[in-house]
């Protein structure tokens, strides 16, 4: 299913390795699309402003033509930047905990503002060799329509229903750095373009074969 979706879409553009650059990654990705996304992050990257003392010295008015490009919600990510700017300057040894070993990488994520649960474990995986696997809500959208929550009750709670989810995905998988970082970015990416939660989009879906929302019609 990767191989049809990586045929499907192409090479994506993928979080950064470097821990505050993913933070702003993940900060600019909320409620819009990938081109704004990848637009607003190409500016703040021209300017430079990809690091905590960079953001740090930016002239607000300069951040925030940035930023505009990501789309809605303009004031919001530049707080959201400038928290993020104070913490890693606050806590020096952030980064390097973010790139360490699992314990200790997951506290460091907690730690991060304006970021969920889902933001939290992609800056994991995208800045460390940790095996973990973030579900934000349109990949677990497309988890679910292809079945990899088959297992679950109507009854069972939303988080056990993530969890669940996330094993029977991580089963199949492995837990090999890159499958993991290749899944987490094309079935988010297939929920926002293809397997969206109002307009969908099966009859040109690469993974209508193996849908089983598609077989319940």
């Amino acid at each position: 299913m990767l191989e049809r979706l990586r045929a499907f879409y192409g090479a994506l553009h993928a979080p950064p390795s470097l821990p505050f650059a993913a933070y702003v990654w993940e900060v600019l990705s909320v409620g819009t699309v990938p081109s704004r996304r990848d637009a607003a992050f190409a500016a703040l990257r021209k300017i430079p402003a990809l690091t905590a003392d960079a953001v740090g010295r930016v002239p607000q008015a300069r951040l925030e033509a940035a930023v505009a490009l990501a789309g809605p919600m303009k004031d919001e990510r530049v707080r959201a930047l400038r928290a993020g700017v104070d913490l890693f300057r606050r806590m020096p040894s952030l980064a390097t905990d973010l790139a360490g070993p699992p314990g200790r990488a997951l506290r460091a994520a907690r730690r991060v503002p304006h970021l969920g649960r889902a933001s939290a474990l992609r800056l994991v995986l995208f800045s460390s060799n940790v095996p973990v696997l973030p579900l934000d809500e349109h990949a677990l959208r497309v988890a679910h329509r292809l079945g990899y929550a088959s297992a679950c009750a109507e009854e069972t709670p939303p988080a056990r229903v993530v969890s669940l989810t996330r094993q029977a995905l991580m089963k199949e998988a492995g837990r090999e750095i890159g499958p993991l970082r290749t899944l987490s970015l094309y079935f988010t990416h297939h929920g926002l373009a293809t397997c969206t939660q109002s307009t969908l989009h099966c009859t040109v879906c690469p993974l209508a074969y193996d849908c089983e929302w598609i077989r319940k019609q």
